[in-house]
């Protein structure tokens, strides 16, 4: 199960953004990848598709493995494991492992 949601705050574990922190943008779970705001920047070459849009070199986001993601819990500032609880009426809730405390 994936536990990292659109709109957290992660850290990049490991890669050659190691340590950099971002917003997720977008989660693609069938692929296991997500986009993280200003992580795994890439550049593409993109032709003209108009004549008023100029083509060359474009910076963008890569999506990146969950794997080398880590939540930061916005309760004690760390990355940290994610853990869930099933509430009594059947809903799930995220927590931090280190601060015991639900994140959202």
């Amino acid at each position: 199960m994936n536990k990292i949601k659109k709109n957290d705050n992660v850290l990049v574990m490991t890669g050659k953004d190691k340590g950099k922190q971002g917003q997720v943008r977008r989660v693609l779970p069938k692929e296991g990848r997500a986009l993280v705001a200003g992580v795994n920047i890439v550049k593409k070459h993109q032709r003209p598709r108009t004549a008023q849009q100029t083509g060359g070199i474009v910076e963008m986001e890569a999506p990146i493995q969950l794997a080398n993601l880590m939540v930061v819990c916005p309760n004690c500032n760390t990355a940290a494991r994610l853990g869930i609880h099933v509430q009594a009426d059947g809903k799930k809730r995220r927590f931090c492992k280190k601060c015991k405390e639900d994140i959202e």
